[in-house]
């Protein structure tokens, strides 16, 4: 779009100057994030950290952070243990019996990555099963 004259400036400024052909799903999910997305918006993600690294969605949360300071609202589907503890966010857990406001750390999804994380040798064995000696 952008070899041809227009007005305004040209599209690919609106990513970061870099086609998003030429970055990986996560990178360019960003630069749509970080240059598209603005203040006063309404955004609804569904499982935006698909894509992402951890580090990936440290910096998706920082753009969240901007965007929220400036008047915009996120609606966001996600198993995300560390999207879940945004500052501030409303978690609701969705089940068949209906939908519960509930706190981020009683969540499945943040309970499974902190035993996870506090202990991978035995949620290994759980998963795998125990070594043989």
């Amino acid at each position: 779009m952008d070899r041809e004259p227009g007005p305004g400036r040209p599209v690919i400024l609106n990513y970061g100057g870099k086609s998003l052909h030429r970055q990986s799903h996560g990178e360019s999910f960003l630069a749509l994030v970080e240059f598209r997305f603005s203040g006063h918006g309404l955004y609804i993600l569904d499982e935006p950290e698909a894509a992402l690294s951890p580090r990936g969605v440290i910096r998706l949360m920082r753009n969240m952070d901007r965007l929220v300071k400036t008047g915009s609202q996120l609606i966001i589907s996600t198993h995300s243990p560390m999207l879940l503890t945004f500052p501030g966010a409303e978690v609701y857990l969705i089940r068949e019996d209906g939908i519960a406001a509930v706190p981020f750390r009683e969540t499945d999804h943040y309970r499974t990555a902190l035993r996870f994380l506090q202990n991978p040798e035995s949620a290994s064995d759980d998963i795998f099963g125990k070594p043989e000696d």
